[in-house]
């Protein structure tokens, strides 16, 4: 096998159409009346909201902006209604940092230097928001998480990653590039530098050291099973990079999981019980 970026080419019409499917099969088997997402301006939340105006219409998905004063850009904003105005798909804003004040007030043994821990709060408060409109409105959850991101555990468990249901995340980050340039995307949106956005001019691969383009390549040979010395001869990249990427992507399995429980009965939740979510 050659790792090269051709391999991560599809056919990005029959992807389309399989996503567009999906999320309408869905909604419909669900029997909710839409979709709703947390729409910051990047490529990743901006791609599956137009996906979703496109299978189910504009009028049944929502795109909530949730920004903050720490991290607030009028960039992000501007991407977000750009997507929003060409795929005709609703959104609202809301200003989400009394609520993260009211928690940081009320927590006491919060640290303002700890700025991890600060922004999980962030992403959970995030998902809070949009949970609530799901709920208040019969509607879905729909998560904007990548495959890259997803395998290296890049997000935050119980945070950006909660979904009822994840339409691109079996879709590398390059790979959901030319999908929103398929689609239609405007350019400023699918070469935008990806940001999680939970503290001040935080940018994905400078905080990963390692471009998304490489990155890609390494996660398709290891998921493949490739000998990390084949993938890092391949590439031309250092041994300790490879295995560097690996252990993350093992070590973070936890939080790809359900919470892991002890196995008492014939079939348990998380392990061996899983049915189809709807039974009609």
């Amino acid at each position: 096998m050659k790792l090269k970026p051709s391999v991560l080419d599809l056919k990005w019409t029959e992807v389309e159409t399989k996503i567009r499917r999906f999320i309408k099969d869905y909604v419909e088997k669900s029997e909710a009346k839409g979709i709703v997402l947390g729409l910051s301006g990047g490529i990743d939340s901006c791609t599956v909201a137009s996906l979703a105006a496109l299978a189910i219409g504009g009028d049944k998905t929502l795109g909530l902006l949730l920004p903050e004063q720490e991290t607030f850009t009028t960039k992000d904003v501007e991407h977000a209604e750009l997507a929003a105005e060409k795929f005709g798909f609703k959104t609202e804003m809301i200003d989400i940092t009394p609520t993260l004040k009211a928690f940081y007030d009320s927590t006491p043994i919060f640290k303002t230097t700890d700025k991890l821990c600060k922004g999980n709060i962030k992403a959970r408060t995030r998902m809070i928001y949009v949970y609530y409109y799901a709920n208040r409105l019969g509607m879905l959850v729909c998560g904007a998480s990548d495959k890259s991101e997803t395998m290296i555990g890049y997000f935050t468990k119980w945070g950006d990653v909660a979904a009822d249901i994840s339409p691109i995340m079996d879709l590398y980050k390059t790979q959901v590039r030319k999908l929103a340039q398929h689609i239609g995307l405007p350019k400023e949106i699918v070469t935008k530098q990806a940001s999680p956005a939970l503290w001040p001019g935080q940018l994905a691969e400078e905080e990963l050291g390692i471009k998304y383009e490489t990155l890609d390549l390494i996660l398709y040979g290891l998921e493949r099973f490739m000998k990390t010395e084949e993938i890092a001869q391949q590439l031309g990249a250092k041994k300790e990079l490879i295995n560097k990427i690996k252990l993350r992507w093992v070590s973070m399995e936890h939080k790809r999981r359900m919470p892991l429980t002890t196995k008492m009965q014939y079939r348990t939740v998380g392990a061996d019980f899983r049915l189809p979510r709807t039974l009609h």
